[in-house]
């Protein structure tokens, strides 16, 4: 017995080491065979990482596994993902494993996991999943065929596009398996599924995350290709509905008679077809009355026809609450149909004949008709009915995008057809009615403070609305307005914008109340402190705004600036606000602004023009933070400003300049009558270093410039004005961040220069003198805080001096040269010296008694004349006044004796 149990154990163990050990004899041969079979069966790429045999996962039977499964189209979708699948599993008979290449393997389980289908059809009707090879009835035989008794998908999806009809269904969270049971005659399947289904047509979503449950037995009458639905229930959401009837494939389509019915007629069944992320704690809703639901698709379903549809939903007299809620809604009565009778799918329309309830003591009333779903859908509604906005999350679990209150109420007939609201086609929508709306608060992210609609009367008329009266309160604002809206019908019901004109009047507008409030956050440094800083979200103007608005405001207030008597148009399209006329009062003048503003970009963009007329230099350039950084020396002064401004650059998320990135020019004009030094450290660095200026009386009236900007730099050109008779001409540039680079020239009367040129000047004694001026320069840099004065005034004083010593000295030659020329036109005719005629040419013809060589000599044989003596002393004098530089020879001549006292 011992010796038998061990051969037994011996041959198990040799079973299992063959069952580990004969997968990878196979391996090859499986996974060509899985090769050959796509090549021969599909026009797309196949790839796939791995195929593996095992006998142990599908024990008694073998199991191929492939992996990471990746399908992939051809044109004219190339490159487009068809279908991925991490794993897909075939399982089947061992001795299907022996059979040769030609030979079929009958596959009898597949096993799908984590596989993600996207299926579609473009605009031209080609299909991406139209993928399998034509059969070629004189080729080979496949290498795989199916006797499948059980499949399963799981953790799969699927996406299917028609871009033909604007369908779109996604199946998200798949769950489905099957078991079939093969007879002779009529076989049967077995069916469970259980996924999300959306649902799309034309842009309307009729089913959105909805979950779906189904339960199916389907008799399959494979020879005759009938599959009759029999014990099928399924579910949308928790709405239970029963099926039967038949599907048969016939050689233009498929026969198709199949009925339908909700098993319960509660309200609570109609609620559940809500999705449930807005149906909360529906297990405990209250409800009264019935619902009815049933239908009937029988016929044709082809290419030029769809079966008849009779679908009906009915309730009447119900209602419900939820227990955490403090409303209800009572009085609901609904009758509604989806009919087809002719099979001519543009004849397909929803009737809904009744849909009333009452929330509290407001009534809402509607009827409508939706005709030609699938073409240019028709629409005809009626609305009359006053509903609370607040009592609509007090009744039903909803959350909303904002809180609303207030009360509305609508009296409203409307005919239109969707291809008018896409191509704005007024004629063909025809409105009429009226809407008001009171006491009603909105609040969103995109505004800082709720808006209070006290108020507002609007009147439809064939595609637009009238707003008779319009009055709100937002924080600190009001705001009054009338005008109307164009293509309010194509907003509400598509993408379209939102077009209108508006006249807008205000006592106050304080522009903080439309920004969005600063979030705080926090950021942690890598030595773990936690720095809180500010943000704001940036102001985006809508997209979907297309409209002029008039603004006429007694006061505006933007930060710390106060506007009066604000008027202009303001014209916002394609996110873009442009400024038009716009005129105020502000720092005891006018400004003018014209220009745009864009949040098209990521970063706001501007391009402003400014024109300030008779502005307050000293308010003006004390509370406007872009005046002070364009000049920032004028805060000393005391007067009115004239400037046109052309500004362009970005805004930062507060919707102000970024001084680094504004390009543009000015022209300015100041009519100031004094300058106060004491507030400006320029001024008085100037004042120490050219003492011979007064700043305190400079008179800069009419004093014009221009100036640019660039690179984060104010280039101010060069500008002149005078203080008393000095002309002064200066020019430069500065930063934003006030570091400064300025020249300024200071062309001085000589006067002004000190005693020691004073002194000069008075001894020259000549009018020619007084007059003249030289170039003091003056190199201004640092910052305007702290900032650095250097001058030649010291260099050019001295070069004054010297040059009126010199011209001293060529006047006392002059005056010398004079006075012997007096002298010898006293002297008798006979002895005055001849001159020549080559002499008597030039206009400074010296007497060519000085031409005598020996005129000069000393003579110590001869008595000096009297002429001679008088020219000695008049020389003398001369030579005693020249520079020392240069001293004069002295003579000296013997006493003579003979010519004394003549």
């Amino acid at each position: 017995m011992k010796k038998a149990l061990k051969i037994i154990g011996i041959i198990l163990v040799i079973i299992v080491l063959a069952l580990f050990i004969i997968p990878f004899a196979f391996q090859s041969q499986i996974q060509d065979a899985v090769k050959r079979y796509m090549n021969q069966n599909l026009n797309a790429k196949v790839e796939f990482s791995d195929v593996n045999l095992s006998f142990f996962r599908s024990f008694p039977q073998a199991q191929v596994d492939v992996y990471d499964l990746e399908i992939t189209n051809l044109k004219p979708f190339e490159d487009e993902t068809l279908a991925t699948a991490k794993n897909v599993s075939f399982s089947m008979s061992v001795k299907e494993l022996f059979k040769g290449a030609d030979e079929a393997i009958i596959i009898n389980k597949v096993n799908v996991d984590e596989a993600l289908l996207t299926l579609k059809v473009d605009s031209y009707g080609n299909e991406n999943f139209n993928i399998l090879k034509e059969t070629d009835p004189n080729a080979e035989a496949t290498t795989f065929t199916y006797d499948i008794e059980d499949y399963k998908i799981s953790k799969s999806a699927l996406t299917y596009t028609d871009e033909t009809s604007d369908f779109t269904m996604n199946i998200s969270e798949l769950e489905h398996s099957g078991h079939a049971r093969f007879t002779d005659q009529i076989s049967e399947l077995d069916t469970e599924s259980e996924a999300n289904v959306s649902l799309s047509i034309d842009s309307t979503n009729y089913l959105d995350n909805n979950h779906v449950r189904l339960s199916a037995l389907i008799d399959m009458d494979i020879n005759n290709q009938k599959y009759t639905f029999k014990e099928n229930t399924g579910y949308i959401n928790q709405l239970p509905l029963e099926f039967e009837g038949y599907v048969q494939q016939i050689e233009n389509g498929q026969d198709i008679d199949i009925s339908f019915k909700n098993p319960e007629s509660s309200f609570k069944s109609f609620l559940a077809i809500v999705p449930e992320a807005y149906s909360k704690n529906f297990d405990d809703v209250q409800t009264t009355g019935d619902f009815i639901m049933n239908g009937h698709i029988k016929g044709i379903n082809s290419e030029e026809r769809i079966p008849n549809i009779d679908i009906k939903i009915a309730s009447d007299n119900a209602s419900f609450k939820y227990p955490d809620l403090p409303k209800s809604v009572s009085d609901i009565t609904i009758k509604m149909n989806v009919l087809n009778t002719t099979g001519n799918i543009d004849d397909t329309y929803v009737n809904i004949e009744t849909f009333n309830f009452r929330i509290d003591q407001d009534n809402f009333k509607s009827s409508a008709v939706l005709r030609e779903l699938n073409k240019n859908m028709k629409v005809s509604a009626d609305i009359d009915g006053t509903i609370n906005l607040a009592n609509l999350t007090k009744a039903y679990p909803i959350e909303l995008e904002q809180q609303l209150t207030g009360i509305l109420k609508a009296k409203i007939n409307t005919n239109f057809d969707m291809e008018a609201v896409e191509k704005n086609a007024y004629e063909r929508i025809n409105n009429s009615g009226t809407i008001n709306i009171s006491n009603m608060v909105f609040s969103t992210e995109a505004l800082a403070k709720p808006i209070h609609i006290a108020n507002a009367d609007m009147t439809l008329g064939n595609g637009n609305v009238t707003v008779t009266n319009f009055k709100a309160t937002t924080g600190s604002s009001d705001i009054s307005a009338t005008g109307n809206l164009n293509n309010l019908v194509g907003f509400v019901l598509s993408d379209k914008g939102l077009q209108g004109n508006f006249n807008v009047t205000s006592n106050s507008l304080v522009v903080s109340d439309f920004m969005t409030e600063t979030i705080p956050a926090t950021t942690e440094t890598s030595q773990g402190e936690v720095n809180t800083t500010t943000t704001k979200d940036a102001v985006k103007i809508p997209d979907f705004l297309n409209c002029t608005i008039n603004v006429n405001a007694n006061s505006v207030l933007y930060d710390d600036l106060l506007l009066k008597d604000v008027k202009g148009a303001l014209v916002i399209k394609d996110q873009q606000a442009s400024i038009q006329n716009l005129t105020s009062s502000i720092f005891d003048g006018i400004l003018a602004v014209q220009g745009n503003v864009s949040t098209k970009t990521d970063v706001p963009i501007f391009d402003i023009s400014l024109a300030a007329d008779g502005f307050s230099i000293a308010k003006s350039f004390s509370d406007l933070n872009l005046l002070q950084q364009l000049a920032p020396i004028a805060k000393a002064l005391n007067g009115t400003l004239n400037t046109n401004i052309r500004l362009a650059g970005t805004l930062d998320d507060s919707m102000s300049p970024n001084l680094k990135s504004i390009t543009g020019n000015a022209f300015a004009e100041l009519l100031a009558t004094a300058i106060n030094p004491e507030t400006s450290k320029v001024i008085q660095e100037l004042g120490g270093a050219l003492n011979f200026i007064d700043f305190s009386k400079l008179d800069l009236r009419d004093l014009q410039t221009n100036l640019d900007f660039s690179d984060g730099f104010v280039n101010v050109k060069p500008f002149g004005f005078k203080y008393q008779d000095i002309e002064i001409v200066v020019a430069g540039s500065h930063s934003f961040d006030n570091k400064m680079n300025y020249n300024a020239t200071f062309n001085v009367p000589a006067k002004y220069l000190g005693s020691e040129v004073n002194r000069l000047i008075g001894k020259i004694n000549d009018n020619d003198v007084n007059k003249i001026t030289i170039p003091v320069a003056a190199n201004i840099t640092g910052t305007f805080s702290s900032p650095k004065v250097a001058t030649d005034l010291s260099s050019a004083v001295s070069n004054l001096t010297k040059q009126l010593i010199e011209i001293e000295k060529q006047k006392l030659l002059n005056n010398g040269k004079n006075k012997i020329l007096e002298i010898l036109g006293g002297m008798p005719k006979a002895e005055q010296p001849k001159t020549t005629p080559a002499d008597s040419t030039r206009k400074d013809s010296i007497p060519s008694v000085f031409k005598t060589p020996n005129i000069f000599k000393t003579d110590t044989t001869r008595t000096k004349t009297p002429v001679e003596e008088n020219v000695k002393d008049i020389l003398g004098g001369l030579i005693k006044n020249r520079n020392k530089e240069k001293p004069a020879p002295k003579t000296t001549t013997p006493k003579d004796t003979t010519n004394q006292g003549n």
